[in-house]
């Protein structure tokens, strides 16, 4: 998840009333304020958008795209490629956990420090056993065995933090304009990979000791970045989450967005979210999880929707690494085209939501993306399709799976009630990831025993299941709202 009058460069003013609950500074401590202030609000924001950038930097060095390509020069199987998507999604069963435990906590910045912190320079020893490799010391079989560990150890901590950052975040961006602000800044963060994702491959392809020891440096740059993504958390006010818990009511209680009392400079917005008083026992019973019917519906739908892509994901660029035998340089200029059309499109779409809401954008980009897989099929290594078939399939890909990201997210927080918020969205992502790794595992199973059939076969059945997911967004038309 990976900003709002950001976007223009006036100023962001905006005021969080707490319910008599001290609230806490930039640097991590706590207060006796009853108000976190408009400067702090506005500082967190653009340390929350500079955290954006780095952690694509971060994740272009431990991406699919590069990874992907360290192991088809280590000889994986596709069945590695195969648990190479679903060890990040069976993590996320471990987020209920996560969300437990921070929910015991007194700061959001502590927590994510100790788990994404840890996780972040674990990649350091798949740096060294590059290292080692590149010595004899290490055989290329044990090279994938250990990036598959480091993956493991990895998730595993990042599953334990997201729900309580993606908690945290959701408690400072208003309401209305969330889909601004998390459409520009997942945009910024996609034009840091559309430029530095084919530097990375040419740098990786070309490297004077082969493409390997290359992954190695750009792994190893990925890392300082990562550490520097953190760093920008402390610029954020923390939230405490036992006071979350004890003075927020339920997301039933919507937010009343009010006009600041303050005169408004040129251009600027200027809102104040009063937060709502306690919860009466009715919305303590609409607390709980299992019946709060929107959200086991978004459930339904995230959990059938996840599977289905991921039933054929993890096979497209192994299909042009292996299958067609490009160049990383080429993998990184299609996928860089994609992170393009999804950077213009996050910023079309963050304002749409915000208009027409996240349902209906949902159902109609989630069939255009139905239907993806099947185009696949079609690709070939002839000049027409790698020179203009190719490049608008990225392109068209990036642009719809903007809308979908986008509002998967902004569904979640108005769904999620803001008591023990971290918790729904920890649920969240375990269906998710239970789903999305069963298929992703299925998908090798067959991708591996079935040869070429066998991925067109994933390919097929992925596209129908797209489309069967969407079944419950179309059926709960109060989704959300």
């Amino acid at each position: 998840m990976d900003s709002s009058q950001v976007e223009t460069g006036a100023p962001l003013s905006i005021e969080i009333a707490q319910i008599a609950s001290p609230s806490t500074t930039l640097s991590g401590t706590s207060t006796l304020s009853p108000r976190i202030s408009k400067d702090a609000i506005r500082t967190s924001l653009r340390a929350s958008t500079v955290d954006g950038i780095f952690a694509a930097l971060f994740s272009i060095g431990t991406g699919e795209i590069l990874l992907g390509n360290f192991l088809v020069e280590l000889d994986a199987t596709p069945l590695v490629f195969g648990m190479v998507s679903s060890i990040p999604m069976l993590a996320n069963l471990f987020q209920p956990i996560g969300a437990y435990l921070s929910e015991r906590t007194t700061s959001r910045f502590q927590y994510s420090l100790r788990t994404h912190g840890i996780a972040r320079l674990l990649w350091l020893i798949l740096v060294i056993g590059i290292v080692s490799f590149s010595w004899g010391g290490l055989n290329s079989n044990q090279l994938v065995v250990l990036s598959l560990l480091i993956l493991v150890c990895t998730h595993l901590l990042g599953g334990l933090g997201t729900a309580s950052w993606f908690s945290w975040i959701a408690m400072l961006v208003p309401r209305r304009l969330r889909g601004r602000y998390f459409g520009l800044r997942n945009s910024i963060g996609n034009l840091t990979e559309l430029v530095s994702l084919p530097l990375a491959g040419l740098a990786v392809s070309h490297w004077y000791g082969g493409s390997i020891q290359g992954y190695g440096v750009i792994l190893f740059l990925g890392i300082i970045f990562g550490i520097v993504s953190l760093a920008s958390h402390y610029f954020q006010v923390d939230i405490n989450p036992q006071l979350q818990n004890t003075n927020y009511a339920s997301s039933s209680q919507t937010s009343e967005i009010q006009s600041d009392s303050a005169p408004n400079q040129p251009g600027e917005i200027s809102e104040a979210i009063s937060l709502p008083q306690m919860p009466t026992p009715q919305n303590q019973i609409d607390n709980s999880i299992w019946k709060n019917s929107d959200f086991l519906v978004f459930l339904l739908y995230f959990g059938l929707w996840t599977f289905a892509v991921n039933l054929s994901a993890p096979f497209f660029n192994l299909y042009l690494l292996n299958t067609l035998n490009l160049d990383v340089s080429w993998v990184t200029f299609y996928n860089s085209l994609r992170a393009g059309a999804h950077m213009v499109m996050l910023i079309v779409w963050g304002r749409l939501t915000d208009k027409i809401g996240n349902r209906p954008i949902l159902i109609s980009t989630g069939i255009l993306i139905s239907v993806i897989p099947w185009l696949w099929l079609r690709m070939d290594s002839n000049p027409l399709d790698l020179w203009l078939w190719l490049p608008l399939l990225h392109i068209f890909i990036g642009g719809n799976w903007a809308a979908v990201d986008l509002c998967n997210t902004n569904l979640q927080i108005e769904i999620a009630p803001v008591k023990n918020q971290s918790i729904y969205f920890a649920t969240a992502a375990a269906v998710a990831g239970a789903s999305g790794a069963l298929g992703t595992t299925i998908g090798g199973f067959i991708a591996q025993f079935a040869g070429s059939f066998g991925i067109a076969q994933v390919f097929i059945v992925s596209g129908i299941l797209r489309l069967a997911s969407l079944v419950p967004l179309i059926i709960k038309k109060d989704l959300g709202s």
